[in-house]
């Protein structure tokens, strides 16, 4: 086998990309703006059509489209030709992919589209093809030259017009005012869901489960809680049940590091007094976030009187895909 630097080859790949990326920026002009207002305006789905591998980028493009608050799915246009084309409403948005601009498949179904009165928008790397010219809007996606040598897979075109459609996504999710609570109910059952949609009423342990004990307990009755509940810590409260401070098993090897007597020691003297609490309802991504922050491995959560309710630590986070 001869030696071949597919290092350098790959190096080229990536800048002929970089390139075509950068070369369709002067494509992004008022042809863009108009796609983007109908896609807005549009009462319906924006309905993606594409054909080998237009068709797996405008896949994609749909796909990205949905997740970001545009209403949309793909259509093969074999399959379109063959009923399909029932799945498309004169309220819906098409927008049809191909380099060339006269993709057969394509093109011929431009007229039963047009007939039913939906607003075309076309990608094309060729202004003057019959797709530009029969669609109601036009965006252009010409590049130099493809990364494949000789010049006939779709490579840099393919890549150019995904970044196009990543740019429509993005545009139309920030003139919708996309939340990251409306990403979450298209994600309910991902880690992405998890993060954003789960509180730590969800996951926390709650009633006996939580670690806890008299202000008036020695150091020896914290190491038994903390035995107990396994969630390295305990809350220390007063006679009104109200948190004072938590003792956790850091705190535990620093008292025994200190010769401390656990058996007679109040653990009031050395527990910490300022710790930090969270609440029922706060997201669980926000108090991983915390957590993180401060380089704490647990959490006690309190009510509005500061009454420990719950606790968790980053083992919850874990098994609720939070982390």
């Amino acid at each position: 086998m001869s030696e071949f630097n597919f290092v350098a080859s790959a190096g080229r790949v990536i800048d002929i990309e970089l390139q075509a990326i950068n070369e369709i920026r002067q494509y992004i002009n008022g042809q863009f703006t108009a796609a983007c207002e109908a896609m807005l305006k549009c009462s319906g789905r924006t309905i993606v059509i594409g054909m080998g591998k237009s068709g797996h980028i405008g896949n994609k493009i749909a796909a990205t489209l949905a997740s970001t608050g545009t209403p949309a799915f793909f259509v093969h246009p074999g399959e379109a030709s063959h009923g399909d084309l029932g799945m498309i409403t004169k309220e819906d948005v098409v927008l049809l992919i191909s380099n060339s601009g006269e993709t057969a498949e394509v093109v011929n179904i431009f007229p039963v589209i047009k007939r039913l009165g939906c607003y075309t928008i076309a990608i094309t790397g060729n202004p003057s093809s019959t797709m530009a010219k029969l669609a109601n809007c036009h965006l252009q996606v010409t590049v130099s030259q493809e990364a494949c040598p000789l010049g006939l897979a779709p490579t840099a075109s393919t890549t150019a017009t995904l970044v196009l459609g990543d740019a429509l996504a993005v545009a139309l999710l920030e003139a919708r005012g996309f939340t990251a609570d409306d990403f979450a109910l298209s994600h309910p059952g991902g880690s992405l869901g998890k993060r954003l949609l789960l509180t730590l009423d969800d996951i926390m342990h709650k009633a006996e489960r939580v670690p806890c004990i008299s202000q008036h307990s020695t150091v020896t009755d914290a190491l038994f809680e903390i035995s107990a509940k396994g969630l390295g810590m305990t809350a220390i409260v007063d006679e009104f049940g109200r948190l004072l401070g938590l003792f956790t098993d850091g705190d535990l090897r620093r008292v025994i590091e200190q010769k401390v007597d656990i058996h007679t020691t109040s653990i009031a003297t050395v527990m910490t007094q300022k710790c930090t609490t969270a609440k029922a309802n706060m997201l669980a991504a926000e108090a991983l976030n915390i957590m993180e922050k401060k380089r704490i491995n647990g959490l006690i959560v309190v009510d509005d009187s500061n009454k420990p309710i719950g606790a968790l630590n980053t083992q919850d986070l874990l098994r609720a895909g939070v982390l």
